[in-house]
C-alpha cells in the first residue's frame, strides 16, 4: 500500500504547522506536522512516574510543562523554518487522569494517572447497593450504559474513582478545587489559560449523555448521582473545536507568537485512530505500547457490557470510537527488561540506546512459533477488556530445564499476541463486518517479528504504519489541521503512509491456534484461584 494524495503546495514551500503534543506514561513527546501529513521533526523527554503504596500511580503536572517547553525549544533549534510556520497547537494525551486545580489554575495535587486503583472502594460507597454488579448497585447500570454507553470501572482506575477519592481522603483539596481536569484538558488550560474538556477527556467521568456524538452534554442526574458538585465539572467541547489562543505565558514559554491559535486535541485512543489513517467506518487500527488496544470508527452508539467494549464520542463528530482496551502489553516487556534479565544484560545496554526491539529482533526468530512450548500470560496490572478483572496477573507456564532467555522473550512477544487475539474475538462481534486486516502503531511496532507475530497469530494481515510511534502525535497534528479548517477528515487516509504490510504464515498457523486454546483455558482455570489469592492481599 503506498502513500495517498497530499496537500498541495508550492516547491520549496513550508506549509503551514502544528505543534503536535503526545503526553503518555513515559513522557512527553513534540513533533511538527504539516497540513499535507508530513512529520518533519521529533523531540522527546520522559517524565518521571511514581507508584505509590495502596495501588496509588501519580505524576507531577509541572513536569510535563517543564517537558513541553525544551521539547519546544529543541525543535525550534532544528528546524527554525518549519517552527516559524507553526499556526496551531494541538495535544494528544493519555486518559483518565484527574486533577483538581484552583480558581487561580494552579494544580493542588499531582495528577492522579489511569494506573491509579485507590479510589475503588470510594467508588464503592458513592455507588453501592444491592444487587450489585462488580460491587456497584445494578440499578444504576441502566442509566450509564444508555446515556454514557460505558460504566465506571470497579478497579477505580477512572475519574470518577479519582474524584471521589479526592472528595473523601483530601477535602481541603476538595474544597479548594474550582475544577477537576484530565491530563489533556490540565495542558490546555496551561495553553489558553481555558478550563475545558473534550467530548473523550470527560468521557470516564461517567456523567455526560453521549446518544448525539454531535451534542454531548452533562446529564442532570448522572451529575447529581456522582457525588461530585457540578461547578466542579469542566465546559465540554469538540475536539475540534478552536478554545482560543496562546496565552502571554505559554507563548513565551513555547517560543510562537501568542496569536497561534489551540484546537481541544484528543486522548491518545481517539489521536491514534487518526494518526493511524482508520477514519472509515469498520477500519480498525492496534496500538503497542505501555498498554494496548483495539479502536476503529463505527456509525453509532453500541456497548458490550460483558466484554467492556464500547463505542464512545471521538474526534469525528459525526460518529462514535469502538475502543477495546487491554491493560498493559509493553509494560510487560518493560518489567522483564527491569526484573528479569538484570543490568548487566545486553538487551538492557539495547534498551538505553533505544535499540530494545533491534536486538529483540535478533532472538526473538532463532525460536520456533510456540516458544518451545512456554505460555506467557501478560495480565501483569490485572486486565480490561475482554475481561474487567483487577485480580489477574502475569505467569510464564510450562517452563522446564530445557527453555533458554529466547524461548522466555518469543514467549513475552507471543503471549501479548494471544491476548490481542483473545479480545478480537468480541471485537469482530462489535463491529459490523469481522477485521480483516489492522493497522499497527505504536511503540511496539517497531519490530519487525513482533509484527509478524502479530500477524500469525490474529490471522489477518497486519499494515504497519510509517514512523508508528509518532501515531498520536501525527494524530494531535491532523486533528489541529482538521479544526482550522486546514483539512478535512475525509483527506486523512491519503495523508497516513504505510510502510509494510506483514502476512500471516499459513505453516504456523495450527501452533497458534494450539497455543490459543491453551492461553484462554489458563484464563478460565486461574481466573478463580488469582481471585482467591487477591482477597487474602
Amino acid at each position: 500500500m503506498g502513500v495517498g494524495p497530499r496537500a498541495v503546495s508550492s516547491p520549496g514551500a513550508i506549509v503551514p504547522q502544528v505543534l503536535a503534543a503526545d503526553l503518555g506514561t513515559s513522557g512527553m513527546k513534540l513533533a511538527l506536522v504539516g497540513a499535507d501529513g508530513r512529520l518533519v521533526g521529533w523531540e522527546s523527554e520522559p517524565v518521571d512516574l511514581a507508584i505509590l503504596p495502596g495501588g496509588g500511580a501519580e505524576q507531577a503536572p509541572a513536569q510535563w510543562w517543564e517537558a513541553f517547553g525544551r521539547c519546544a525549544a529543541r525543535l525550534a533549534a532544528k528546524h527554525p523554518e518549519h517552527y516559524a510556520a507553526v499556526t496551531t497547537v494541538c495535544c494528544s494525551t493519555q486518559g483518565e487522569g484527574t486533577i483538581p486545580v484552583d480558581a487561580n489554575g494552579e494544580a493542588l495535587t499531582d495528577c492522579v494517572l489511569w494506573m491509579d486503583m485507590r479510589g475503588a472502594p470510594n467508588l464503592r460507597r458513592q455507588f453501592g447497593g444491592r444487587p450489585a454488579i462488580n460491587g456497584l448497585a445494578a440499578s444504576r447500570y441502566a442509566a450509564w450504559i444508555r446515556l454514557t454507553g460505558g460504566a465506571p470501572s470497579p478497579t477505580g482506575k477512572d475519574p470518577a474513582a479519582h474524584m471521589l477519592w479526592v472528595r473523601d481522603e483530601l477535602p481541603q483539596v476538595y474544597e479548594r478545587t474550582a475544577v477537576f481536569l484530565n491530563v489533556l484538558d490540565y495542558l490546555n488550560l496551561r495553553l489558553t489559560g481555558r478550563a475545558v474538556a473534550t467530548v473523550d477527556s470527560i468521557l470516564t467521568s461517567w456523567v455526560t449523555d453521549n446518544r448525539n456524538p454531535g451534542r454531548v452534554a452533562y446529564d442532570a442526574g448522572l451529575v447529581a448521582g456522582s457525588g461530585i458538585d457540578a461547578d466542579k465539572l469542566p465546559e465540554i467541547v469538540a475536539c475540534t473545536d478552536v478554545i482560543g489562543t496562546l496565552t502571554g505565558a505559554a507563548a513565551e514559554h513555547l517560543g510562537l507568537p501568542a496569536s497561534v491559535q489551540v484546537v481541544a486535541g484528543a486522548i491518545d485512543v481517539t489521536a491514534a485512530a487518526i494518526g493511524a489513517g482508520t477514519v472509515a467506518n469498520g477500519d480498525c487500527h492496534l496500538y503497542l505500547g505501555t498498554s494496548s488496544w483495539i479502536a476503529g470508527h463505527v456509525p453509532a452508539k453500541k456497548t458490550d457490557v460483558v466484554h467492556s467494549i464500547a463505542s464512545v464520542p471521538c474526534a469525528l463528530p459525526d460518529r462514535y470510537l469502538m475502543i477495546a482496551l487491554q491493560a498493559t502489553a509493553g509494560g510487560n516487556l518493560d518489567w522483564l527488561r527491569d526484573n528479569v534479565v538484570g543490568a548487566g544484560d545486553p538487551l538492557v545496554a539495547a534498551d538505553l540506546r533505544g535499540e530494545f526491539f533491534a536486538a529483540s529482533d535478533q532472538i526473538v526468530p532463532t525460536v520456533p512459533a510456540g516458544s518451545n512450548g512456554v505460555i506467557y500470560t501478560p495480565w501483569i496490572y490485572g486486565e480490561r477488556a475482554p475481561v474487567d478483572d483487577l485480580a489477574l496477573r502475569a505467569g510464564l507456564f510450562n517452563v522446564s530445564l530445557h527453555n533458554t532467555r529466547a524461548d522466555l522473550l518469543r514467549a513475552v512477544f507471543e503471549g501479548i499476541a494471544l491476548n490481542t487475539r483473545w479480545l478480537l474475538r468480541p471485537v469482530n462481534r462489535f463491529l459490523p463486518a469481522p477485521v480483516t486486516s489492522i493497522r499497527l502503531v505504536g511503540g511496539g511496532a517497531r519490530s519487525d517479528s513482533w509484527t509478524q507475530i502479530l500477524a500469525d497469530v490474529l490471522g489477518v494481515p497486519v499494515h504497519r504504519v510509517a514512523q508508528p510511534v509518532a501515531a498520536n502525535a501525527r494524530g494531535a497534528g491532523l486533528i489541529g489541521a482538521i479544526g482550522v479548517g486546514a483539512i478535512t477528515a475525509s483527506d486523512v487516509p491519503g495523508l497516513v503512509e504505510v510502510a509494510d504490510v506483514h502476512d500471516p504464515n499459513p505453516s504456523v498457523r495450527a501452533v497458534y491456534d494450539e497455543a490459543f486454546g491453551t492461553f484462554v483455558d489458563l484464563h478460565r482455570r486461574l481466573a478463580p484461584l488469582y481471585r482467591k489469592i487477591a482477597k487474602r492481599g
